[in-house]
């Protein structure tokens, strides 16, 4: 008995009951989860929104015409094995040839690509994927289950250095050997992988469609990938210079599999111009681009004004963070953690260092539209106690040394709480360090701000980046209760329950102090209003075989 299938409409109790609840109540985040769960688990987002008594939105309106190029403004770092990427722009560049097998949309759904289908058992412990027929390698051979096995293996080396897909796949990991578990990956036939958890994992599906998932060639080399590049998708690398330029060239000698609903320019370019907002808008009103990636704090107005450019925005998940790394002095005691939260205002964050363009959060990481969100409460904001609390740890003369990039929000709202520790007498100083130096060491500063990308799950959040030992989990937390609830939450189908985890692991996570987490991001970019297919994406994707330009 399958849990769901694409092709049909039979849904699990609990999912039944929860659209339902949504149609009862038309409310935005209930609709969202239930999208995002049942995609999940196998409709296709036709069946869900047929659910929910709804169609689904259509992509950009128009007919689009082949041809053209399309400039946009993006920070370009070294290339590097896809599992290791820990910067959503080297994902971005790679999308033209290297593809994923599962694509996360805005509205919380999951898209099939190099997937064509896939089922789940009642209790999440056996997944059934469906390989697309007939996608090709450019290198003329066929794309097949083989390689769908191969490349999960692959995440699941959990002793390759910075493989952050390992974190997410932990359920199908042998402790003894940091491999697969044997039998665990089975190749059926050509187009068909089952996985035969040993626990119930409810994130699988999510985890394909993250930026580090790509999905590489038999005898991948990282090294390599640009001399190169073997992919499934219709573009080719024609050069790249870190923090200069980078491009992307239509392959004219490979058919893509979906050839004629997309890939549509013959060309983009990517082009660096630093962290600076303003630099962006200068090129924009220079016309030496015609998209921005992302788009910040007072600039967004700025642009606003900009004529013949457009702008996207979407509420979502990505937010900032100040983290005390516990494992460095004098942050392994809790209560000079407290303190640091207990002296922020949240909501001043906000408003300094992002120009109000979000939601206040709440110092654990959840956001309120991931589906097991669960609302405890406001942090406390409390100077007076701060400081107690910082005396009583014997560190009320301590300096502490704020950390961030040199540039845009990051500074912004650095400054920000840097300026509240000191009103509540807290002694600290303020450390920039350029972009080209600081993505180093990010996971390693005692004290610094970290940018952190949208994800479909927030199970899938607290498990990468606050689970013990994971190599994304830079404040050094390890909590034994918290790592039971969040692998419990893991294998939890049923939503109610899951959400009952997730609201212990969340109090955990302040009165820990690991966090100070004063918003989510409302993410937005511009473009020229003629540039069809590019929008602002929760995880900050660029659909590169999406995009047009309009001759009307």
């Amino acid at each position: 008995m399958t849990f769901f299938t694409r092709t049909g409409s039979k849904l699990p109790d609990h999912l039944d009951h929860s659209a339902q609840t949504v149609r009862a109540k038309a409310d935005a985040h209930s609709r969202r989860e239930f999208l995002s769960m049942a995609t999940a688990f196998g409709a296709s987002a036709a069946t869900a929104y047929a659910m929910l008594g709804q169609t689904r939105p259509a992509y950009a309106a128009g007919t689009p015409v082949a041809g053209g190029t399309a400039r946009i403004q993006g920070e370009l770092r070294a290339l590097k094995d896809p599992r290791t990427y820990d910067f959503n722009m080297l994902a971005n560049m790679t999308r033209g040839w290297l593809e994923y097998l599962v694509q996360y949309e805005n509205d919380g759904t999951f898209r099939p690509k190099l997937l064509e289908s896939w089922e789940i058992n009642d209790d999440a412990t056996v997944y059934t994927l469906n390989v697309r027929p007939g996608v090709m390698w450019n290198n003329g051979t066929p794309f097949t289950a083989a390689d769908v096995a191969r490349n999960i293996e692959r995440f699941c080396e959990k002793d390759f250095e910075g493989n952050s897909m390992a974190s997410r796949f932990g359920v199908m990991i042998d402790p003894d050997t940091n491999r697969a578990i044997s039998g665990v990956i089975e190749v059926v036939d050509d187009l068909t992988v089952r996985l035969n958890l040993p626990s119930p994992d409810i994130s699988i599906i999510a985890s394909f469609g993250e930026y580090p998932a790509a999905i590489v060639p038999e005898g991948f080399d990282a090294a390599r990938m640009l001399q190169d590049p073997i992919g499934t998708g219709p573009y080719l690398p024609d050069g790249y210079s870190p923090g200069i330029k980078g491009a992307l060239q239509r392959n004219e000698n490979h058919t893509w599999w979906n050839a004629g609903n997309g890939a549509w320019l013959d060309r983009i370019e990517y082009i660096d111009f630093g962290v600076d907002p303003a630099a962006f808008f200068a090129a924009a009103d220079s016309d030496e681009v015609d998209a921005v990636h992302a788009t910040e704090g007072e600039f967004v107005q700025l642009f606003q004004v900009l004529d013949g450019w457009r702008e996207n925005e979407v509420v979502s998940a990505g937010t900032i963070l100040a983290r005390a790394r516990q494992t460095e002095e004098p942050y392994g005691d809790v209560r000079v953690r407290r303190a640091l939260a207990l002296a922020v205002d949240n909501n001043k964050v906000l408003e300094l260092g992002y120009a109000g363009l979000g939601e206040v959060a709440d110092n654990h990481h959840v956001c309120p539209i991931h589906p097991e969100y669960a609302d405890i409460g406001r942090p406390e904001h409390d100077p007076e106690k701060a400081a107690a609390l910082m005396a009583e740890a014997g560190m009320a003369e301590f300096e502490h040394d704020l950390i961030s990039l040199d540039g845009g929000f990051w500074r912004d709202t650095a400054d920000a709480i840097g300026a509240q520790l000191r009103d509540a007498g807290i002694p600290i100083k303020r450390t920039v360090i350029p972009s080209s130096s600081f993505w180093n060491s990010w996971d390693k500063y005692p004290f610094s701000v970290t940018n952190w990308n949208h994800r479909a799950l927030g199970v899938t959040t607290l498990a990468i980046a606050y689970r013990s030992g994971e190599p994304w989990n830079e404040s050094g937390f390890e909590n034994a209760e918290f790592d039971a609830l969040v692998g419990a939450a893991l294998g939890e189908p049923d939503l109610e329950a899951r959400r009952a985890l997730i609201e212990k692991a969340e109090q955990i996570m302040v009165d820990e102090g690991v966090i100070i987490q004063p918003y989510w991001r409302s993410m937005y970019n511009h473009c020229k209003s003629n540039l069809m297919g590019f929008n602002v994406h929760v995880a900050q994707e660029i659909r590169i075989d999406e995009m047009w330009w309009d001759e009307a």
